[in-house]
């Protein structure tokens, strides 16, 4: 199982359950079955209006891929290419052959194959650097569905809340003053679910996958790199330093751009900050 995940899923329910305790006279309050009906099911209905039914049911095999500590076994898969490698510079092509039956990951056995069959280098980055960009562009769909859930959500929070101050208002007029306490819990709580479900389940996930998606696909230009090289007869020596430094250097480049987006995040609400206090200053000088 993937320790952050569970970690950070865990203390987000715990935090809210710890401040809804201590907060609360009676924390059964925040229990609404009718307002996360209306958040859970919404949500699922829109999708399903968005999305293919086969592409959302996609959506629990995704989710238990969060779950679960996916290692990218990149030293492994270095390991096999040299001993192949190594093989077919000695001409032993027949045990090169053998020893592809029993590579674990099937885009590096496919790339070894093709240049032990005697392909291009021309066919190879074709075919390899298609299979990478269909890749990503499933594993960004597979994102996108969680990041559009998580619009919806706190959508139908406040759909919720619309109802529960509609029944509210036709309560007052009714002089059914029993029923208002329940009609303004409803339209509070639903906005309290979307908002829970949107930050704590959905937009998590959808970024788990997206930087899992730019791990792997980091992974496979690795392996591009590496089955060239094989095809150009390099000695098993060179790949495994050049291999090494790539994997070195991309994962420097990975953690690079997180921070590059923080900065970027942090730049932009300054500029906002400073847009907002602009106002407030030409009063003065106009007066001065």
């Amino acid at each position: 199982m993937n320790p952050s995940t569970l970690l950070g899923m865990f203390s987000g329910l715990g935090i809210v359950i710890a401040a809804i305790g201590l907060s609360a006279e009676d924390p059964s309050n925040f229990l609404n079955l009718p307002g996360l009906m209306l958040v859970v099911g919404g949500t699922v209905a829109a999708t399903l209006v968005s999305y293919p039914l086969h592409e959302v049911l996609r959506v629990f095999r995704v989710f238990g891929i969060v779950l679960k500590n996916e290692r990218l076994y990149a030293e492994r898969d270095i390991n096999e290419l040299v001993e192949v490698s190594k093989l077919k510079l000695q001409g032993q092509i027949s045990r090169a052959d053998e020893k592809l039956d029993h590579i674990k990951n099937p885009f590096l056995r496919s790339g070894m194959q093709m240049v032990l069959d005697g392909a291009s280098s021309e066919d190879l980055i074709t075919l390899m650097q298609w299979r990478i960009s269909r890749m990503r562009a499933r594993e960004r769909a597979e994102a996108q569905i969680f990041r559009t859930m998580a619009t919806f959500a706190p959508a139908f929070g406040m759909l919720g809340t619309l109802l529960g101050l509609i029944n509210m208002l036709s309560a007052m007029d009714a002089d059914q003053f029993a029923a208002i306490g329940t009609n303004m819990a409803l339209a509070l709580i639903t906005t309290l679910y979307g908002i829970l479900l949107s930050n704590m389940l959905f937009k998590p996930i959808a970024l788990k996958l997206e930087r899992r998606t730019e791990q792997r696909v980091m992974l496979m230009n690795m392996m591009v790199e590496g089955v060239l090289l094989m095809q150009e007869q390099r000695s098993p020596a060179f790949i495994r330093e050049t291999l090494g430094s790539f994997l070195a250097q991309s994962e420097d480049e990975l953690r690079d751009g997180d921070r590059r987006k923080r900065a970027q995040g942090n730049r932009a609400k300054r500029r906002s900050n400073g847009l907002a206090e602009s106002p407030r200053r030409r009063p003065r000088q106009a007066s001065e």
